[in-house]
């Protein structure tokens, strides 16, 4: 994954998880609604609290770490944020949760 890429599909993160790549998946979104969907093996660092908490990313500056939302606007922001802060490779996942209940996981729940 280039280092430069700001962006990257549903697809392409289904890929690299189901070629066994490591990745670190991140949900940006608030606590309710990741309790009403998420996608498996995602951790919760909601936009409004990860300024306070990016300890919890310590050690992943250079690995691949994807983030997403509902719809990708939050996760852009976080994304910029992330780079900003030294995390070279974070990415946004395009359309968010929402695009990968519609081309990933169609059977998950969307809101």
């Amino acid at each position: 994954m280039p280092d430069l890429d700001l962006e990257i599909s549903c697809q392409e993160v289904a890929q690299m998880r189901a070629a066994g790549q490591r990745i670190t998946l991140l949900d940006c979104r608030e606590s309710d609604e990741y309790s009403l969907v998420a996608i498996q093996g995602s951790q919760l660092l909601p936009m409004s609290q990860i300024a306070e908490r990016k300890q919890e990313l310590a050690g992943k500056e250079d690995e691949p770490l994807i983030v997403y939302c509902h719809h990708g606007m939050r996760s852009a922001q976080t994304v910029a944020w992330l780079r900003q802060q030294g995390f070279r490779k974070a990415v946004s996942m395009a359309g968010g949760i929402d695009a990968w209940a519609v081309e990933v996981e169609p059977e998950m729940t969307r809101y």
